[in-house]
């Protein structure tokens, strides 16, 4: 019998999006399960309430909840760091793996990996953020000197809504920011349903769009030992081997 991976994601317990998409990426290999533990996230702003639902403790527990199931890896699957700063998030993954010893990755440190790689320095961004949320991502990337080319944003704040954002909305946008021509598109918010729509949408703008559900689980599964190449018809990320 061939060894289950099973891969761990933290999920905003508001989020109705990322599970059945992750299911779906990994449905074509046999032996990879995703599990996953919620904790509180309700909106997406600045103020301090809602600063306050992405302090480590409640995160960690979640995590540790993970662990009990064996899981290979654990993966925050969320977009937090965008705004936190991503010293956030590997603060949060060594924290992680320090008290579970399991690896760990975020859909924002997997993004910028590839990023990184693919020497990326004009990207294209697509969130259902408030203007002061979408400022603080693109000033945050443009410290990693990556410069905003094209942008749309929805000004949403409840979490769950952004899950019923239409895909037609998400194509619109996606068209629009494409026709700045960046270098790639990122589609940052792990409650859109933008994943299923990346292949045929890179087919017709041309150009690299990275889902922030797609890069966790990329990386997860290179975390674990998978071959994330074996994940077809989910766009051209998972054609990139670490």
């Amino acid at each position: 019998m061939t060894k289950r991976v099973l891969l761990g994601m933290l999920t905003p317990s508001s989020n109705t999006v990322l599970e059945p998409i992750s299911q779906a990426m990994v449905a074509g290999l046999p032996e990879v399960s995703v599990h996953f533990s919620r904790f509180k996230v309700t909106e997406i702003a600045l103020s301090a309430s809602a600063l306050a639902q992405f302090d480590d403790s409640e995160i960690l527990r979640a995590a540790e909840l993970l662990a009990h199931a064996k899981v290979d890896v654990i993966g925050w699957n969320g977009t937090s760091s965008g705004w936190l700063g991503f010293e956030a998030d590997v603060r949060l993954c060594e924290r992680i793996t320090s008290v579970t010893g399991i690896a760990a990755t975020t859909s924002m440190l997997a993004l910028n990996e590839v990023l990184a790689s693919t020497k990326v320095k004009q990207l294209g961004f697509v969130t259902p953020y408030l203007d002061d949320v979408q400022g603080r991502i693109l000033a945050n990337y443009g410290a990693l000197g990556i410069a905003c080319r094209g942008e749309r944003h929805l000004g949403l704040q409840d979490n769950f809504s952004f899950s019923e954002v239409t895909r037609q909305q998400i194509i619109d946008m996606t068209r629009m920011v494409a026709r700045e021509a960046p270098q790639a598109i990122t589609v940052i918010c792990t409650n859109l349903n933008a994943a299923p729509l990346v292949d045929g949408l890179e087919q017709e703008v041309g150009i690299p769009i990275y889902d922030t559900i797609a890069t966790v689980i990329w990386k997860s599964l290179i975390l674990a030992g998978v071959d994330p190449t074996r994940v077809t018809g989910w766009g051209t990320l998972f054609q990139k081997a670490a």
